[in-house]
């Protein structure tokens, strides 16, 4: 990252250490106007706008942060620059007239949220970066792939691939493998991924075998398909620049741009069906064809970029369910049936890849909303309320080992006794329930960074365009000027010409007059 800093153009170090001050950062001279008043004698903190420091001060101010949650900060927003910068590149290579993938990928790329979440350590040992082909323009490839994964949770906290399918543009399958994740496995969330520890008994599949199957689909500037895509790269550890994902293209007309569709909701919405109904786990091939016929559809121009909110029934399927958060990432996710009574079954809500943390959260999924009822209702422990006033409970239970553990359970409705919420907010899930308002999430505070990201870019070519303008008039300013000058000049000249005029007629009059 010093390398970085020392070589970063003057707006990067300018957007970064405006950001720095918003997050409230300090480094081990305080904060930037701390830092000023240290290291600059004579004017201290009274020139405080990062825009007017010389790169020597930002530069200097960046290196005095040395906590490794700020150095973990900086680094994002280096890799969200280098990653922009990149896509700058790679968006120049584009033909003019660009076909309907290429437009796909150009949206992909463009979106406000692609710089983080694409922000991957593939530097790293086990990476692998598909090397772009040396092609023209007008012979760049419109082939498509789709990908999906299924990851487990591994004791070391990590996530480990443990399946991935690949289909082509006809949905022909290309690969379809279960891989030895080659590490200790915590969970294997067969809830969510089908997967169980005896299906890989005698898998001998890794992820560098995966790598090179996969090198030679991508090879030739292949455009890699996907539903959060993002994740899937994560897990198999691959660096691919042509992508289309499908969380990105489409979005609701209601909601935010940082509020990514669901691919169950988008196929309601878009191709008239389910992937899976709830409580069924995932299944990698149909979601690989799923995110492939959203892409083909929409190259097809058979739907736009807006997707109305999928509400069908959505009350009456969440009413169904308890959420069981806060739970002990090391408390298997088949022990949480010993945690509640009654007939269900578990939904682990499976994190983001990049998400860190010793809790995890999961559903339990009755047949209706009255059998979930009936079971919070028998659930023995501390009634509370979270922070928006909806039901839950602590409680404590035992696992098989013998060893007790808590965790929250909450309805997903609130009483009628509690203040009204709106239904967006009903299905939320929380994972830190009970925790601060000002703790955030992972995703909330690189949610917060894509924003404030975004907002220092607008604010710059806002700058930019305001300087220009501004150049303009002072320019049309000196023309105008110009002009009158000229035009002063040119009635000197007349009143010149006139007073010599008024000589000659008062000389002529009074040689007439001497006549006389």
């Amino acid at each position: 990252m010093d390398a970085f800093i020392a070589t970063a153009e003057k707006k990067v170090l300018v957007e970064i250490v405006k950001l720095s001050q918003k997050r409230g950062m300090k480094g081990n001279k305080g904060d930037w106007k701390q830092f000023l008043n240290i290291y600059d004698k004579k004017f201290g903190a009274s020139l405080s706008d990062p825009g007017k420091r010389s790169n020597d001060v930002l530069t200097a101010y960046l290196k005095t942060f040395d906590k490794e949650d700020d150095l973990k900060v900086l680094a994002k927003v280096v890799q969200c620059h280098s990653n922009r910068q990149a896509v700058d590149q790679l968006l120049k290579t584009f033909p003019e007239n660009e076909s309907p993938e290429q437009s796909l990928v150009r949206s992909t790329l463009e979106h406000p949220q692609y710089p983080l979440d694409y922000s991957f350590p593939s530097h790293e040992q086990d990476w692998v970066i598909s090397k772009r082909g040396k092609k023209s323009k007008a012979t760049i490839s419109n082939g498509m792939v789709a990908v999906d994964c299924e990851m487990v949770l591994c004791e070391d906290g990590s996530e480990a691939l443990v399946k991935v399918c690949v289909v082509d543009e006809n949905l022909q399958v290309k690969l379809d493998e279960l891989v030895n994740p080659r590490k200790k496995v915590a969970d294997y969330r067969t809830e969510i991924t089908g997967v169980s520890a005896s299906d890989l008994d005698r898998v001998t599949c890794t992820l560098a075998d995966i790598q090179k199957r996969l090198k030679k689909l991508l090879s030739g500037e292949t455009i890699l398909v996907g539903h959060s895509l993002c994740n899937d790269l994560q897990a198999l550890k691959i660096d691919h620049a042509r992508v289309i994902d499908t969380a990105y293209i489409f979005k609701y007309s209601d909601g935010p741009i940082f509020r990514k569709p669901s691919l169950n909701n988008l196929c309601k919405s878009v191709l008239g069906y389910e992937v899976r109904k709830p409580g069924s786990p995932h299944n990698c091939l149909d979601d690989a064809c799923a995110a492939m016929k959203l892409v083909l559809a929409k190259i097809k121009h058979e739907i736009g970029d807006i997707i109305p909110p999928v509400q069908d029934d959505v009350r009456e399927v969440n009413m169904a369910k308890l959420l069981l958060h806060r739970i002990p990432i090391t408390v298997p996710s088949e022990e949480l049936h010993n945690a509640i009574p009654g007939n269900y079954t578990i939904e682990v809500k499976q994190p983001s890849v990049k998400a860190q943390g010793d809790k995890y959260s999961a559903f339990a999924i009755f047949k209706n909303p009255q059998e979930a009822d009936q079971a919070y209702e028998k659930v023995q422990g501390n009634k509370e309320k979270d922070s928006s006033g909806r039901p839950q409970k602590l409680i404590s239970f035992k696992l098989s080992k013998g060893v007790f553990t808590d965790l929250y359970v909450r309805k997903m409705a609130q009483d009628d006794s509690c203040a009204q919420v709106s239904s967006k907010r009903a299905l939320e899930v929380e994972e830190n329930s009970g925790v601060h308002k000002k703790q955030k999430t992972d995703q909330n505070i690189e949610e917060e960074m894509v924003a404030d990201l975004s907002q220092c870019c607008d604010h710059l070519k806002e700058i930019e365009r305001l300087k220009q303008e501004q150049q303009k008039v002072s320019e049309q300013c000196c023309d105008n000027l110009k002009e009158i000058e000229g035009l002063k000049q040119q009635l000197k000249n007349k009143e010149f010409e006139i007073s010599t005029l008024n000589k000659i007629v008062s000389k002529y009059q009074g040689g007439k007059k001497k006549g006389k």
